[in-house]
């Protein structure tokens, strides 16, 4: 598990790589926007650390600039308590922040909050099948279950709509998107009908006339 801790003082750092160490944590320090980007540009983090005064920008607008994009969970460090700066920050898509000086041990509280909501929410179970969204892998019973690349696409288009019907034509539009292939009525039919046998499950179902739905219930 990796993070990114993007902080020009020294002695807050060198704390925060020995108290997330201990935490199980792999923790990166960036003390300057520059590194940061070269971090960025090679590994995949699941969070972000970001202190918003840095000495070769803000890190607010770098925030908006490099990190917003990718959807990495970012908590604001900052100096700054006034509610302008706050507001700001989680307006921009943030997902925390907290104020120096700081207790390391409320940061680690709340990097383990947004850990396992993003754990939770990349891992989506009906009935007996879960959809790993991260390592795109599908599960019955913790067993893996061999899907094709475009049976995967079509099920992680339904899990995503969970409660929602996904029209023939939706399915029918990605299909031809990454295929490339001409694709007709029929073809659609057969994948759902290859993903149902491969899945054993029910959790598939037809609306009839419009398209497919997977619901929670």
């Amino acid at each position: 598990m990796k993070i990114l801790l993007i902080e020009d003082n020294l002695t807050i750092a060198k704390g925060l790589l020995y108290s997330f160490k201990q935490n199980n944590y792999e923790l990166i320090h960036a003390s300057n926007i520059k590194e940061a980007n070269m971090f960025l540009a090679k590994i995949n983090f699941a969070l972000i650390i970001l202190d918003i005064t840095l000495p070769d920008g803000n890190g607010l607008n770098f925030f908006t600039d490099n990190i917003k994009d990718k959807k990495i969970p970012t908590i604001f460090l900052t100096a700054k308590d006034d509610e302008e700066t706050i507001v700001k920050g989680l307006n921009l898509g943030a997902e925390d922040y907290i104020t120096k000086p700081f207790s390391t041990k409320e940061l680690l509280a709340r990097v383990n909050k947004i850990i396992l909501r993003v754990k939770k929410n990349s891992l989506i179970t009906i009935k007996d099948i879960t959809f790993d969204m991260d390592k795109m892998i599908v599960l019955k019973n913790n067993c893996e279950i061999d899907l094709s690349p475009l049976e995967k696409k079509i099920l992680m288009l339904l899990f995503l709509n969970l409660n929602k019907v996904v029209t023939r034509n939706t399915i029918f539009n990605n299909i031809w998107d990454i295929t490339g292939n001409d694709v007709d009525d029929h073809t659609i039919t057969v994948y759902i009908k290859r993903i149902r046998e491969k899945l054993g499950s029910d959790i598939i179902k037809t609306i009839k006339g419009i398209g497919y739905e997977i619901n929670e219930e």
